[in-house]
């Protein structure tokens, strides 16, 4: 059989407003590495605005923090990512996994 892929896309929405797809989970993952929302804009091709948007509809959607300010001090100041934050890029990356790994299995299983 020749190589099967398949795609999909996983969002999830709260009250009919995106609360986290693959892009916002990507900024988040780029948030945590490089501890600033304008690097992760950056590194993403996205601009600081959007990013902030999307930061600030994030954490005003969970029932706590997902994207926290540092203030500044010797190092200066930052972003990083609460420990729910961590947890729900986790999460949704193993949902997302499992929702295609399901996929394949059932369009193999019905298909191929």
């Amino acid at each position: 059989m020749k190589n099967l892929e398949i795609n999909n896309r996983l969002w999830i929405a709260m009250e009919g407003k995106t609360f986290l797809g693959s892009g916002r989970i990507r900024l988040l993952e780029k948030i945590g590495e490089e501890g600033s929302i304008n690097k992760a804009a950056r590194a993403i091709g996205m601009s600081y605005k959007k990013a902030w948007q999307m930061v600030d509809a994030i954490n005003s959607m969970a029932d706590e923090p997902i994207v926290v300010r540092q203030t500044g001090g010797a190092g200066g100041g930052g972003t990083v990512l609460t420990h729910k934050g961590k947890k729900i890029i986790r999460e949704f990356r193993r949902i997302d996994t499992k929702c295609r790994e399901l996929l394949i299995t059932e369009m193999k299983n019905c298909c191929f």
